[in-house]
């Protein structure tokens, strides 16, 4: 009897101990469950709209589903470009532009439109007559102003933002704008132009200036000069972008965040446009890759990327109230510019997600980061 009596409890404990152990059990899947129906734009929707550059292949399988579920923001990353959309004077390409505000407006997505002024993927036919010499500062504006009607126009209440112009500032510190066509024919003033263009084609869109590098001091300082003269020029202009193509070595936290500061204090809306942080050091020149060069993914390269990333949402969050928006640029490791350039062919890893569409190591190193 006193076996049996002890038989009894040994089991009643057992499933105690059981049950205990199936609700635990049961917990844990539940939150991993929740955890992997969360995406970026989840973790950081009290903080800022995430977004990804896209093109019109992007929407296909596993890169789609990745897209809806990690992302409420998208980039073209290529085919609103100048070159791309508008290769002749009487010619416009709109089929993958179309395609991407298509699916944008099915999937409640916001778009950033880029970009409208650019030295580089113009399409030469925009600075030149038909016997092929330049044309005059008036033809070029006429020229811009019908480009900058017709594309914003056409996009006018589907596209939030535009990148107005791109990387106006020169790379070399000694000058302050860029050597291009643009500055050439027209002068100074046609960024104030394009703003001024770019509002009429669509007064509710906001209207960027977006530049690379430009948390180096140096440049930072000409990029705020800029906007002072944009001001002082009275360009409707909205917000300054941050193209974040940065590395496991630069900018530093202090770079950054002063960076942030400076921007922040113009007024004006800044965003993170093209973020991706590269394995290596930062070089402007196109050149081929050395024998003696590795790209293996490796360990070390790893854990610099997750501190690397996580110094930089650190440093995000200390200005969520003011930053409105950040654009990886890119999905995943499968296929992002950074395998072309600036060395043709060397493997690079900038992104969250690896070549398979999962997500890597730094990804759960970042969300962290989010207001819980």
């Amino acid at each position: 009897m006193k076996k049996q009596l002890c038989y009894m409890l040994i089991l009643v404990l057992f499933g105690v101990v059981s049950c205990k152990d199936g609700k635990k059990e049961s917990k844990e899947i539940a939150t991993k469950e929740t955890n992997e129906q969360k995406g970026l734009k989840d973790y950081f929707a009290e903080d800022f709209p995430m977004g990804v550059a896209v093109s019109p292949a992007s929407f296909e399988g596993e890169s789609k589903d990745l897209i809806l579920a990690e992302y409420n923001s998208l980039t073209p990353e290529n085919v609103m470009k100048m070159g791309v959309i508008h290769p002749k004077k009487d010619e416009y390409n709109w089929e993958s532009a179309d395609k991407i505000v298509a699916f944008a407006q099915e999937n409640n997505l916001k778009v950033r439109g880029h970009a409208l002024v650019w030295h580089q993927q113009t399409g030469n036919w925009i600075f030149k007559d038909e016997n092929g010499n330049d044309v005059s500062r008036k033809v070029l504006l006429d020229r811009m102003k019908a480009h900058i009607d017709s594309v914003v126009g056409r996009y006018k209440g589907k596209i939030y933002a535009w990148d107005v112009v791109n990387e106006a500032i020169d790379d070399n510190p000694d000058n302050f704008l860029r050597d291009s066509k643009w500055l050439e024919i027209i002068g100074d003033d046609f960024l104030t132009k394009a703003f001024e263009f770019a509002h009429e084609a669509d007064p509710e869109a906001k209207l960027f200036y977006n530049d690379y590098n430009i948390i180096i001091p140096e440049k930072r300082d000409r990029v705020l000069k800029l906007i002072a003269k944009l001001k002082a020029e009275d360009a409707p202009i909205n917000g300054i972008g941050i193209q974040g193509h940065w590395s496991i070595f630069s900018p530093s936290e202090e770079e950054l965040r002063q960076a942030l500061k400076m921007y922040t204090e113009t007024g004006l809306d800044v965003q993170i446009t093209e973020l991706d942080v590269s394995l290596y050091k930062w070089e402007k020149e196109q050149r081929e890759q050395r024998p003696d060069e590795s790209d293996e993914f490796t360990e070390k390269r790893k854990l610099a990327q997750i501190e690397a990333y996580q110094k930089f949402f650190k440093v995000f969050r200390e200005y969520k109230e003011e930053l409105t928006g950040i654009t990886f640029w890119n999905i995943s490791d499968r296929n992002t510019w950074l395998d072309r350039y600036p060395v043709e062919g060397r493997k690079n890893y900038p992104l969250l997600f690896n070549e398979n569409y999962e997500r890597k190591q730094v990804y759960d190193s970042i969300i962290q980061f989010s207001k819980k």
